[in-house]
C-alpha cells in the first residue's frame, strides 16, 4: 500500500504519536482511489473478501477505539492521569481474532490487545470498552478488571483472564485450560464454558523465543501426538521487534511452519479484507479438530514499545517512516473509502468522534476513586473465611464414596493400626479424591508407579487414569496444567517431585497462579494444592537436587499458603484444610512433605513405633496457623521448629533434660506461610529461654520469621539461640549432614543458653 503523501525526514524530532495521528487524517484527506458502490451489510466489503460490510464497520470502530486509547494514554500520562503507555498501535488486526471467536472462549492476552478487547466487548450487550479501559488506564478503584491494581486487559463476563505485562508466562496455563476443557468430559465435570470452546492465547514474536513459550509449544505437540485434545489457538502477533531487538526476517514462519502436531496458519493482520478469511480458517480448524493451532498474525508496531521508548534515538528516520507507512489503520481507511462505505468526511468524523469519546472517558476515569488504603489494595490477595473453611474441611458427607475408594468398611484408614507419614498422606489423598469428584492428581511418576516414594500408590487403580495421571517431565507444564484445570472449576493436586525442581517453574506460582486473585480483584481464582517432596536428611540418596531445604522461594510469594506436617495424622488434617482453602477461598497452596520422615516409624529407639499415629477420621481438620505443642507446661526451654526438626528436637529434649535438668517444650509450627505470629508470641511469652531450630539455610529461612515475631512481640530480651543449616548447597552422601543441623547442635545450643 502506498501513501498519497510522502513521509520524509522532515518529520525527524517530532513526537511520533503526533505523526501517526496526523498520518491518518492526511491519508484520508488526500486519498484519490477508485470508489465502488457501497455493498450491502451482508455483502463482502471488497470483492472476494470473506469479511462483510457490517463486520468491517465494527472492526474498524474497534481498531479506532484501540488507537485512540493509545493516543490518549500518551497525552494524559504526562498529566499524571494515566499510568500505562504500552500500546496496541499496529496490532489492531487482532480484533479479527476476537470477532471470530466467542466471548466464552477463555482468552489469555498479550498486552497489545486493545483491538481484541474492543471487539470482544461487542459480544455482550450493555458493555463499554472505552470507559472500562479508561478506568484501567487511570488505575481507578472502579476498574472492573483489576480494581485499580494494574492496567490489564481483562473481563470476567467476557472470559478474558487478566495478565500483567506477560512475557510468555501465560502460555502454559492457556494450554492447561485448553486441555482441561476436553478433560472435563472424561471425569463428568460440568464446565463453566461450552464444551466446544477453544482457548485464545496471544503473544509477541520476541516472546515466542522464551523458554516458557517453548515448553508450552512442546507440551502442546506432546499432547496432540497422543491424540489428546488441546484446543488452544496460539496467536503470535509478529511485529518484527522486541523492544529494540529485531526478529530476523522469516524467523517465526521458519520456526513454526513445519512443527509436528502444532498446526500452522498465517494471517495478514494489517489488512482486514485480506486477513479475515485467514484468521477464520485458523479458528475453525482449532475448534473442529481440537488440536493446538499456531496463528502467525502479521502486525507492526508504531509509536514505539511504550511512551518512554524514543525510537528516534536508536532507529533511523527512514526505518521509522517505513514502519509508520505500514500502519494497519491506513489500510483500513483505504478499504473504508474504496468500498464506498464511508466518504472522507464521514471517516474523519468517526475518527474524531472516537478521539473525543476516549478522552472524555479518560477525564471521567481520572475523577473516579483510586485505591488509597493498604487494606483495599490487599483485599483480594489472600481471602480467608475461617468459619466456611472449617465447615468445608470438616465436612464428612461422602461416606459411600470413602467406602468405595478404600475398598470396604473394614479397610477405612481410621480402622487400621497407627501408620507412618507416607502411608497416611496416601490415605488422605484417597479421602480428598473421594470427597471431591472434580479433583485431579498428576505429575511425574505419580500414576502406575505410585510416585518415587510410593506415596501415591493405589490412587491410579482406585480413581483411574482420567483423574490420576503422569505428565511429561516439565514442572512448568505441570503447574500450567494445574492453573488450567482450576480455571475450569476443577481441583488440581499437582506433584512437584522435589523442592529443588519447583525453582524451575516458580514463576507459574509467583507470577501467575498466586497473582490472579489480586490482579482480577478476586473475580478469577486458581485454587490448587501443590504437593512437593521436600527438605533434607535423606540417607543413601541425595545431593542438592534431592535434599533441598530452601523454603525462601515459597515464603516470598504473596498470598501463598504453605503447610509442612511432620507426622501422618497432621498430614491428613492439614490436607483437608488446604483443599478447603482452595475450594472455599480459591487459595493457592503448597504442601511440603518431608522426605526423610516418609518412612519414619520410630522416635527414640529402633522399634518403639512412636512416630506412627492413628488416622484421623473425617470431621477432623487442622485450622490454618494452628501449631502443635509437645510439653505445654514446660518453660525452661521452648524450641520452635517444623518438619524434620520436630522429632529431632524431641530427641534432643531428652538429652537436655537429663544433662541440664530443664523441662523442654517443642513447638511444631506446621504452617510456614503465613506464620502465625500471635501463636509464636504466645508460646514465647512464658519461655525462660528460646531456641529456633530451622533446617533451612541461615539466610532468609523460616527461623528469621520466627525471631522477628518474637522480637516484635516485645520478647527480644529472652535469651535466644538459633540452630540452622549452612549457607551452602547440599553435598552428596554423609557430607550432607555436615551442612544440616543435628541433635548435637540442638544440645550444644542449649548448653550455650545455660552458660
Amino acid at each position: 500500500m502506498s501513501l498519497p503523501f510522502p513521509i520524509t525526514a522532515r518529520h525527524k524530532g517530532f513526537n511520533r504519536a503526533e505523526i501517526v495521528d496526523q498520518n491518518f487524517s492526511e491519508f484520508v484527506k488526500l486519498w484519490e482511489g477508485e470508489v465502488r458502490s457501497a455493498p450491502r451489510d451482508d455483502g463482502p466489503v471488497l470483492p472476494g473478501s470473506a469479511l462483510d460490510a457490517q463486520g468491517f464497520r465494527e472492526l474498524l470502530e474497534s481498531q479506532l477505539i484501540s488507537r485512540h486509547l493509545d493516543l490518549m494514554a500518551r497525552v494524559l500520562r504526562v498529566q499524571n492521569k494515566v499510568f500505562y503507555t504500552i500500546g496496541s498501535s499496529g496490532h489492531e488486526g487482532n480484533a479479527m481474532v476476537a470477532r471470530l471467536t466467542r466471548h466464552t472462549d477463555p482468552a489469555f492476552l498479550h498486552y497489545r490487545s486493545g483491538g481484541f478487547m474492543a471487539e470482544r466487548f461487542r459480544k455482550l450487550p450493555g458493555m463499554d470498552p472505552v470507559m472500562d479501559s479508561a478506568l484501567s488506564f487511570a488505575a481507578s478503584k472502579e476498574d472492573p478488571a483489576s480494581g485499580g491494581r494494574h492496567k490489564v486487559w481483562g473481563s470476567k463476563p467476557l472470559w478474558v483472564l487478566p495478565q500483567t505485562s506477560t512475557i510468555a508466562s501465560h502460555l502454559p496455563k492457556a494450554l492447561g485450560t485448553a486441555i482441561a476443557i476436553d478433560h472435563a468430559r472424561r471425569i463428568g465435570h460440568a464446565l463453566p464454558v461450552p464444551e466446544d470452546s477453544i482457548v485464545v492465547c496471544s503473544f509477541g514474536d520476541a516472546s515466542s523465543n522464551h523458554a516458557t513459550a517453548q515448553t508450552a509449544f512442546n507440551a502442546a505437540g506432546w499432547t496432540a501426538y497422543q491424540k489428546l485434545p488441546a484446543p488452544v489457538l496460539f496467536v503470535c502477533e509478529d511485529n518484527g521487534i522486541g523492544i529494540s531487538v529485531k526478529t530476523p526476517a522469516g524467523w517465526v514462519a521458519n520456526n513454526f511452519r513445519h512443527r509436528a502436531d502444532l498446526d500452522y496458519f498465517f494471517a495478514d493482520g494489517l489488512d482486514l479484507a485480506e486477513g479475515y478469511a485467514q484468521v477464520q480458517r485458523a479458528v475453525e480448524h482449532c475448534r473442529h479438530t481440537r488440536r493446538p493451532t499456531f496463528l502467525h498474525l502479521k502486525t507492526t508496531r508504531v509509536m514505539g514499545h511504550a511512551g518512554t521508548d524514543f525510537e528516534i534515538e536508536w532507529r533511523s528516520i527512514e526505518e521509522l517512516c517505513a514502519v509508520e507507512a505500514s500502519d494497519p489503520l491506513l489500510r483500513s481507511a483505504a478499504i473504508a473509502l474504496e468500498s464506498g462505505l464511508y466518504t472522507r468526511d464521514q471517516l474523519l468524523g468517526l475518527y474524531e468522534a472516537t478521539r473525543k469519546r476516549c478522552f472524555a472517558a479518560a477525564e471521567e476515569a481520572d475523577r473516579r476513586p483510586k485505591l488509597e488504603r493498604l487494606e483495599d489494595v490487599m483485599a483480594p490477595l489472600a481471602p480467608y473465611t475461617p468459619d466456611k473453611v472449617k465447615a468445608e474441611a470438616e465436612r464428612a458427607d461422602y461416606a459411600d464414596a470413602r467406602v468405595k475408594a478404600f475398598g470396604g468398611e473394614d479397610k477405612l484408614p481410621e480402622r487400621q493400626p497407627p501408620r507412618h507419614l507416607a502411608i497416611q498422606i496416601g490415605q488422605a489423598l484417597h479421602d480428598v479424591m473421594a470427597k471431591y469428584p472434580e479433583s485431579l492428581l498428576f505429575g511425574e511418576d505419580v500414576a502406575q508407579k505410585g510416585g518415587v516414594y510410593t506415596v501415591t500408590k493405589g490412587l491410579y487403580k482406585t480413581f483411574k487414569g482420567a483423574r490420576v495421571f503422569n505428565t511429561l517431565l516439565d514442572e512448568t507444564i505441570i503447574l500450567g496444567l494445574a492453573q488450567g484445570y482450576a480455571n475450569m472449576g476443577m481441583l488440581p493436586i499437582p506433584e512437584i517431585q522435589y523442592l529443588a525442581y519447583f525453582h524451575n517453574a516458580g514463576d507459574q506460582i509467583r507470577g501467575e497462579a498466586a497473582s490472579l486473585q489480586f490482579f482480577s480483584n478476586d473475580q478469577y481464582r486458581n485454587p490448587l494444592v501443590m504437593r512437593i517432596a521436600s527438605l533434607g536428611y535423606q540417607r543413601g540418596f541425595g545431593g542438592h537436587f534431592h535434599n533441598d531445604n530452601s523454603i525462601t522461594a515459597l515464603r516470598d510469594i504473596p498470598g501463598l499458603v504453605v503447610g509442612c506436617p511432620s507426622r501422618g495424622d497432621d498430614a491428613a488434617t492439614m490436607l483437608r484444610t488446604l483443599t478447603a482453602l482452595a475450594k472455599v477461598d480459591g487459595r493457592v497452596c503448597a504442601f511440603l512433605e518431608p522426605i526423610a520422615l516418609y518412612m519414619t516409624k520410630d522416635l527414640y529407639e529402633p522399634g518403639d513405633g512412636q512416630w506412627q499415629f492413628a488416622y484421623p477420621p473425617p470431621g477432623e481438620a487442622m485450622p490454618l496457623g494452628e501449631g502443635r505443642v509437645y510439653g505445654e507446661d514446660a518453660n525452661d526451654l521452648v524450641v520452635f521448629t517444623f518438619g524434620n526438626g520436630v522429632p529431632m528436637a524431641l530427641r534432643a529434649a531428652r538429652t537436655i533434660q537429663a544433662e541440664l535438668g530443664w523441662r523442654v517444650r517443642v513447638v511444631d509450627l506446621r504452617w510456614l506461610v503465613p506464620l502465625n505470629d500471635a501463636f509464636i508470641a504466645r508460646q514465647a511469652r512464658s519461655a525462660r529461654r528460646i531456641l529456633v531450630l530451622d533446617e533451612g539455610r541461615k539466610s532468609a529461612g523460616v527461623g528469621e520469621g520466627v525471631i522477628t515475631a518474637i522480637v516484635e512481640a516485645g520478647l527480644g530480651a529472652t535469651p535466644l539461640e538459633r540452630v540452622v543449616g549452612a549457607d551452602t548447597f547440599t553435598p552428596l552422601a554423609g557430607a550432607a549432614f555436615l551442612v544440616l543441623p543435628g541433635e548435637a547442635d540442638v544440645v550444644a545450643a542449649a548448653r550455650r543458653l545455660a552458660g
